[in-house]
């Protein structure tokens, strides 16, 4: 008989083309594995799980058996494309009444489609639904075809591939929610993926070491006592008691709130915390999310510091994701980012949208979750107040259905689960620090800062003047990329390179992380106070650094508040001042749209002095109550009970823009082009994420051979990052140029 291929071979790299029996046994050995590590954590009945995966599994690559497919599969053709759909003949197979298991058809639907809306699907007629009725060759459509051949397609399938075991028939009973779908496709894509990569001899990530949480705590608790002897005084006495209070809490409660005010050190406490639970309840792995991708790399810091043994690589044991690195073809893959190591820190943006994805791609990573300790750092800015609703609903589900532990910090928490809008009927989650040690944290804060707010609205070059006349060292955040960049380069050219610094996301991780060491050396001279950091909201929330000054363009209550967290941090000065600031937008500073409603919402706070943490959660529920964000909200809850996946996708945007990722290094670009081995964290570290929507304007450079990857082709610095290309385009068209 003819050998039956799943890949093609490549006859340039050497490589032959992939018996479809082998590429199947793997993705069935490995889709196994993945689930298997899962299923205890799972509320159900996990065999069910267990035997959607590995039907699946089995059959998902059933038409690429069709004589077509292996036609193209078997020749040395350049051609990519199968003229069949193969995955429709898995899809037949599956839901054939004799088998019926719907979770295993969707997920052999799903694995290059990525999830289908349901609401389509139940208006499709009976015998289509999930079946593939686009036009294929010979003028008829895939489905037609599939069902002609489908009894070939299974005796050649059944000549190659032997079934180890029985597998359950129906998987009705199940209470198929979304997340279900999104973890158990998880698990075949992730197989599926990786096999592919390993055959055509591409990065296949290491799968990280093993957790072990009680020894990790040890290493924690020896760096705490180092810190605990070397540094003296009332503060350092008070981060001990939060460190101890959250170190030795009940294990039981499955989610915690942790208010602890800032410079409380919230970053080693709850960690110990994580590790203490992970212990008891024989977790896996610990997910530390943050709103910002700056904060990541001081994290990322302390834990690689304080978690990582002897003879273990700090990158394997600490996995740092800045940024989304999703592709879904088969050259661009082997450069996704996965959660394989046992700490992984990573932003709000990468997991809810990753929770909230319906593509193959982006869900690859999903099934590292379940049976995970979750913190949700600085809670108040990890989304925007319209998206709770359903990302509450969300953590409520790991924690219920997927044996997740789950802590919500925050200097100036939002307790938004106390709010109807959010959680019906309102949710009670202990505190993880008792509250005698919280006052006696809050009453040290509240004499640090005074917040006020400045009545002019400001153009560029008042702000600037206004700005060089506060006490320094200053923080000026405001709201888009483009407005820090220009107000930096102007700052840069009316006072000197020295009085200013600029930080955001127009920076590369690696640049960003020299920019802020170099921050942190300003400010530890105490001479050196006449100069300004511009940054974005990145800078805003959960990084140790002390300022003199802090001024905030208008956003939101929180974000406010998250700013005198990095101003007179220590207590240092008697008194210290935060203003609120309103821009006059035009020319080259840009608004931000998504902030109108927090704005107008702080601005109605401002009028009646309400500047205080304990008014946050009113100012959410102002939020979330205004008629667009109300709306909004509705319609994401609704498509994810209907099983709606692309619309839960589109709508579930923390950013609300799709973006592409751009290499700004040239030695990089040109080792990716010519097929070298790169590092993951590498991709990470020298790219940046730039407006899919302007890939042609911006002249971004696809990389050879990397769909889906792109170089950076115009200006970059390390002091305005890609930002010093865009605001020569941006100049150009003012002065009436046009950019194609």
């Amino acid at each position: 008989m003819k050998e039956l291929f799943a890949h093609s071979a490549r006859p340039s790299l050497n490589i032959s083309a992939q018996p479809y029996s082998e590429h199947i046994q793997n993705v069935i050995r490995q889709a196994c594995k993945n689930v298997k590590g899962i299923a205890r954590y799972f509320y159900e009945e996990s065999q069910l799980l267990v035997d959607a995966v590995h039907l699946a599994a089995e059959f998902h690559d059933l038409g690429k058996l069709d004589t077509m497919n292996q036609n193209v599969l078997s020749s040395n053709s350049s051609e990519k494309r199968l003229p069949i759909h193969h995955w429709d003949a898995g899809v037949a197979h599956i839901l054939n009444p004799s088998v019926n298991n719907l979770l295993a058809a969707t997920l052999a639907y799903s694995h290059h489609v990525g999830l289908p809306d349901f609401q389509v699907e139940r208006n499709n007629p009976a015998g289509f639904v999930l079946r593939d009725t686009t036009l294929g060759p010979c003028e008829k459509t895939i489905k037609e075809i599939t069902d002609i051949e489908i009894n070939n397609y299974l005796k050649l399938h059944s000549s190659v591939i032997q079934l180890k075991h029985q597998i359950g028939k129906n998987s009705m009973h199940f209470k198929l929610n979304p997340l279900l779908f999104r973890i158990a496709l998880s698990c075949l894509v992730d197989a599926d993926h990786g096999d592919t990569a390993s055959n055509y001899g591409q990065m296949v990530p290491n799968q990280g070491p093993v957790l072990w949480p009680n020894e990790r705590l040890a290493l924690l608790n020896a760096h705490i006592e180092f810190l605990t002897k070397t540094n003296t005084g009332s503060r350092t006495a008070l981060r001990r008691q939060v460190y101890e209070a959250c170190r030795d809490a009940d294990s039981q409660p499955g989610m915690y709130a942790c208010d602890s005010p800032v410079g409380t050190g919230k970053t080693t406490a709850v960690m110990a915390h994580l590790l203490h639970v992970a212990a008891e309840k024989n977790l896996r792995r610990i997910f530390v999310v943050l709103p910002f991708t700056n904060i990541i790399d001081q994290s990322v810091e302390t834990y690689r510091r304080a978690l990582v043994g002897l003879g273990e690589r700090a990158e394997d044991v600490v996995g740092a994701h800045h940024h989304k690195a999703e592709f879904e073809d088969a050259e661009s893959r082997q450069f996704t980012f996965l959660w394989h190591s046992p700490i992984v820190v990573t932003t709000a943006v990468q997991f809810f949208e990753t929770l909230a994805s319906n593509r193959p791609a982006s869900l690859r990573k999903l099934h590292q979750l379940p049976g995970s300790a979750i913190f949700i750092d600085e809670a108040h800015a990890a989304l925007p107040a319209h998206l709770w609703p359903q990302g509450w609903r969300w953590l409520q589900e790991l924690e219920s259905q997927w044996g997740c532990h789950i802590v919500l910090g925050s200097g100036s928490l939002s307790r938004f689960w106390e709010l109807e809008e959010f959680s019906n009927p309102p949710a009670i989650i202990p505190e993880l620090v008792s509250s005698t040690i919280r006052d006696a944290a809050s009453n040290y804060e509240g004499h640090r800062v005074q917040y006020q707010s400045k009545p002019d609205v400001l153009g560029l070059e008042e702000l600037i003047t206004w700005v060089q006349s506060l006490e320094g060292p200053r923080l000026l955040i405001v709201n888009t990329v483009q407005s820090a960049a220009v107000i930096a380069s102007e700052i840069a050219k009316k006072f000197g390179q020295r009085t200013v610094e600029h930080l955001s996301t127009a920076l590369c991780p690696r640049d960003r992380k020299r920019m802020l060491d170099r921050v942190k050396s300003r400010l530890d001279d105490e001479k050196d106070i006449h100069w300004t950091l511009v940054a974005t909201s990145c800078i805003e929330a959960g990084v140790d650094l002390s300022f003199r000054t802090g001024i905030r363009e208008r956003c939101s209550l929180n974000s406010l508040i998250q700013i005198g967290g990095r101003v007179n941090r220590s207590g240092k000065h008697k008194k210290a001042n935060v203003w609120d600031i309103c821009l006059r937008h035009g020319g080259l500073l840009r608004s931000h749209p998504a902030f109108d409603t927090s704005s107008r919402v702080l601005g109605g706070f401002i009028e009646h002095n309400y500047l205080k943490p304990e008014y946050c959660t009113e100012a959410m529920r102002n939020e979330v109550r205004s008629d667009g964000m109300r709306r909004i909200s509705k319609e994401i809850v609704l498509a994810e009970q209907n099983l709606q996946f692309p619309l839960v996708a589109e709508k579930f945007h923390v950013i609300d823009s799709d973006t592409v990722t751009a290499i700004v290094d040239e030695e990089l670009i040109k080792r990716l082009e010519e097929k070298e081995k790169v590092d993951m964290n590498l991709i990470q570290a020298m790219s940046v994420q730039i407006w899919g929507y302007q890939k042609g304007e911006l002249a971004l450079r696809p990389i050879s051979g990397l769909p889906g990857m792109y170089g950076w082709s115009l200006l970059y610095d390390s002091f305005l990052g890609y930002m010093a290309g865009v605001l020569q385009v941006e100049a150009f068209k003012i002065q009436g140029g046009s950019v194609v």
